[in-house]
This record gives structure tokens, sequence and C-alpha cells, in this order.
């Protein structure tokens, strides 16, 4: 594990903030701006504007933030998620404990309603927003607030991806509305000036601004593992998660997404290297297309290997096999080192995902395992990874 993801616990933002905490009037809703002629032009997807140049560097005087602010901050929502929650009735106040044995040990419960408050930003005029798929994640219903309209629209899902933590979603609005471009993450340096636009706390279109502090961040929250995050001095806060990261010219760089809760000025967000790779298979299939083997693996596989009396000088060491998976069909087994993919070598964690990411969903692939000293091929064909957490029951693993 990274040292960062030891060292720093992070908290997703976007968490619950109560609707009715913040009055209406802090709803601060301009006339629509459409973007700026020749901020960018279409290459990477058929469904936004990616720039195809690194914007200049500009003089940085008084008036540059509020100047990139007016001209695209009308392309930025509030997005507000119901998301239904069930719980014990032993949670009830209105529930006596006295009369609990009548219920045995199967409790009734109650659903409940929780409030999620996030952001997102349109790429697209016919209405199609991103936004991180935690705001809206088992959301029964979504709603948008749109600069310039009175009433929230009813938004619907196009695509969402658990594993990068991206989803798409739409609305149908009367007249084309204003769309923001994706930036080239790649190309602004650390140290660059960038500026957040959300509706932390909801406080509707609130911006902070700071530098990239840091790219290629590693971070695990929860079940989700980001593999590559810009790091952001510019302030995060619940309520800005799905909001843009902008570059000087008014681009995207990243959509924001987690806060340190031990720091300050330690923010995280997707950056757009990420997004533009992800968004076509979010708008054609609704979710991305990875491969899956479904095995868990140790973290040290020499160490575990020489704990448990395996056989082997490389290879990594399966730990948990997931029922009805690709492996579990193959016939792995924990315990098991894989040693090989269609005769590669596999070597550690990352070489394993490398080797099974570069085929394609239905591909039958050779394993070998080393059993105790015994080495044998077995044939397994990649299934579809699920959109949704993946974990191991904690009484699993060696030994358990």
């Amino acid at each position: 594990m990274h040292p960062l993801t030891k060292t720093i616990t992070s908290a997703i933002v976007g968490f619950a903030v109560g609707a009715g905490a913040v009055s209406g009037g802090l709803f601060a809703y301009h006339d629509l701006i459409p973007p700026a002629p020749g901020q960018g032009t279409n290459i990477s997807t058929p469904y936004a504007k990616v720039a195809t140049y690194t914007p200049p560097v500009l003089p940085l005087g008084p008036d540059t933030i509020s100047n990139v602010v007016k001209r695209v901050g009308n392309a930025v929502v509030k997005i507000v998620a119901t998301v239904p929650q069930k719980t014990s009735v032993s949670s009830s106040p209105y529930f006596n404990p006295f009369f609990g044995s009548l219920f045995g040990n199967n409790l009734p419960q109650q659903t409940t309603v929780q409030t999620d408050i996030g952001s997102g930003f349109f790429f697209n005029s016919q209405g199609y927003l991103l936004t991180n798929d935690h705001v809206i994640h088992g959301a029964t219903n979504i709603r948008v607030y749109v600069p310039g309209y009175s009433k929230p629209f009813t938004a619907t899902r196009v695509g969402t991806d658990y594993a990068t933590d991206l989803a798409v979603l739409k609305i149908s609005a009367s007249k084309p509305l204003p769309t923001l471009v994706l930036g080239n993450s790649n190309t602004s340096p650390v140290g660059a000036w960038d500026i957040a636009i959300g509706n932390p706390y909801d406080l509707s279109h609130t911006v902070t601004v700071g530098v990239i502090s840091a790219k290629g961040r590693p971070l695990t929250i929860g079940n989700r593992n980001y593999r590559n995050l810009l790091q952001t001095s510019a302030a995060i806060n619940p309520g800005n998660s799905g909001g843009p990261l902008l570059n000087l010219a008014g681009q995207v760089i990243g959509i924001n997404t987690a806060v340190s809760t031990q720091g300050q000025g330690i923010g995280f967000a997707i950056p757009t290297s990420t997004v533009v790779k992800i968004l076509p298979q979010l708008m054609k299939y609704g979710h991305v297309v990875r491969p899956w083997l479904g095995v868990f693996i140790g973290t040290d596989s020499k160490t575990i290997a020489k704990e448990y009396g395996l056989a082997t000088g490389t290879g990594v060491v399966i730990v948990y096999v997931e029922p009805n998976s690709p492996a579990a069909k193959a016939g792995l087994a924990q315990g098991e080192v894989i040693t090989a993919v269609n005769g590669t070598a596999v070597t550690n964690a990352s070489s394993l995902k490398t080797l099974i990411d570069k085929e394609p969903v239905g591909a039958q692939v050779s394993i070998t395992v080393n059993n105790q000293g015994k080495t044998m091929t077995l044939k397994a064909t990649l299934g579809q990874e699920p959109n949704g957490p993946i974990t191991m029951p904690s009484n699993a693993g060696l030994g358990s």
C-alpha cells in the first residue's frame, strides 16, 4: 500500500448534507452563458469537447480567476440524490425493547431516506453531465439544479463505473446547455494554479483556488481503490464531489472526489486522462467493459509462500476465490500460487492484473498454478468485472 494511504485517513466527498440545512436564498442562479468559442475540439469522444492544445500561460491578475468563473460557472450544477436506507426498527424511538423478543432474531426493518448533495458539470449541450458515482450510488431520485432555471430537473443514469468513481447523468432541457471543455491533465504540471467549483455543504457555486500539489496519487477509500489522482490544495469539502477542477483556461483537468480529514489543503480529483478513456464506454454501454478473473491475492506473495510452505520462487498466492467467478469455474483454489498467465510469468499483483487486462471479456486464458509443489495449467474464461464493490469476507483468507 502506498504510504499516503497509510498516513492519511480520507473521506469521500459528497456524503449526506441535509438539504434543508441552508435556505433557498443561497442558490445564486445567473443567465446561461455559452462556452467561449475555440476552447476545444472533439477528438477523443463524440460526446464531449476535448482540448487539443496546452493552454497558454496567462498573466495572473486580480480578475483572472473571476473571469474564468464568469465564463464557465453556469455549466456547473448541484446534484441532490435521495438514497433509501434500511434500518432496524429497534433504532426507532417508538420501538419498545421489552417487546423485542416477539420478533425473535429477525427484527423488522424500516426504510428511511438519506439526502446526498454533490456537484457535476455539463460536457454536452444536450443535457449530459459528469459527476462521481458515489454522489448518486443507490439513489432512487436524482435532482439537478441548473443555473438559470427555477426548478430542478430529474436526471436519469446514462452510465456508471464503480471502479473509477465516475457517472454520467442526463437531463432534458428546453434549450442547449452550457458545457465545459475537457483539458489535458497530463500537461498540467505540479504547481499550476487550479480552480474548484462546487456546492460544499449546500453552499451553491462556491469557488476555491489552489495549485496542483501532486500527481499520480493512489488512494483507498472503503472498497474503492483509486490508482491515479491529482492532489490539489484548493479547498474541497463534502458537496464538492463531482464538480470540476479547472485550469486557468477554464478547461476541466479533474473531477473533485475526495478530501483528507487529517490535514488542510489536501484534496483529490480524478484526472481527465482517466475520464476521456472511460466516458465513451459509459455513453455506449452504460458501464466499463473490463475482464475479470475473480481472485484475491496476498500483498507479499514471497512472504506468504514461505509462511505456508508453498514451493514457489515467484507468483502470487490466492487467498480467496470469488464464488461463481471465472476463477472458481476454472477450478482455482485458495492457497494455490499463480505463476504464469498464457505462459508469461507473474511476479506480483500488478503483473497479474496487467496480463488479465490485456485480454477481452470472454477470452480463454491459461493459468499456471503451483499447488504445494505440483504444477498444473487450468483454462479460465474471463468474465465481465462486476460494476460495484468487490470484497473478500472478513473470515476468508489463508489460515482462516
